[in-house]
């Protein structure tokens, strides 16, 4: 795998009014890795990849493949090949599979819809069978997956991803994550997770992030967090 990165944080730090919500963050995810983020309800996950993506007010140094994105745009930063898929999902729920699919290819030519939505249901044959069903009927797991299939239907570098597990079944996590995983190893696509369920966090990814309070209090690869007697007591129960 390339050691080039795609993704770099520096000293970056987000603000809600007067509430700081990140401190001086740092971190850099190399091109056709999966790198996982971990932490508590209020250490700042969330907002990290909402610095990225442009929706919350930032400062400091934010790159993507060598170009400063600090200063650009959602739209602008999903247009360079951004995928931010939020806790929650987002799916519109009076919309079809289909319908839902074509606004996540928004920014491609009718061509490359057609053949990104032919491509990216190769991975998800249940939505497939569901093209023409309201989105709002799915099930949980199936909303998870369409939220990703949107996302990912525009050919993105970097794929993030807010708690994809939230409230679904072991089963169905189990089947998102891989379904991630041979998205990289089949695509070479770059992933940034965030993640309460640090077991299969870590199982995904090559290396990891534990935020605090909003700053990064400890990180290292898979295999060095797993042994860290302080993460395994908080977050691997063990």
């Amino acid at each position: 795998m390339s050691a080039q990165p795609l993704l770099e944080l520096e000293g970056v730090e987000a603000r809600y009014g007067p509430v700081t919500a990140l401190r001086d963050v740092s971190l850099s995810v190399p091109e056709g890795e999966v790198h996982a983020v971990l932490g508590a309800n209020g250490a700042g996950k969330t907002t990290m990849l909402r610095a990225v993506s442009g929706t919350v007010r930032r400062s400091g140094a934010i790159r993507f493949a060598g170009r400063s994105i600090a200063r650009r745009a959602p739209e602008s930063v999903a247009r360079l090949g951004i995928a931010h898929v939020p806790e929650g999902r987002g799916t519109f729920s009076e919309l079809t599979v289909a319908e839902n699919l074509r606004l996540g290819a928004y920014t491609r030519s009718r061509r490359d819809a057609r053949s990104g939505e032919q491509w990216v249901l190769g991975y998800f044959p249940r939505l497939a069978e569901r093209r023409r069903q309201q989105a709002g009927t799915l099930s949980g797991g199936e909303q998870q997956m369409l939220a990703l299939a949107r996302a990912l239907i525009a050919r993105p570098r970097l794929l993030m991803l807010d708690e994809p597990s939230l409230g679904l079944a072991p089963l169905v996590v189990r089947e998102i994550f891989r379904i991630v995983g041979e998205l990289h190893e089949h695509e070479g696509l770059t992933v940034l997770v965030v993640e309460q369920n640090a077991r299969i966090a870590l199982e995904a990814a090559q290396k990891a992030y534990v935020l605090e309070v909003g700053q990064v209090a400890v990180e290292g690869s898979s295999e060095e967090l797993r042994a860290h007697e302080g993460v395994r007591r908080s977050y691997l129960g063990y």
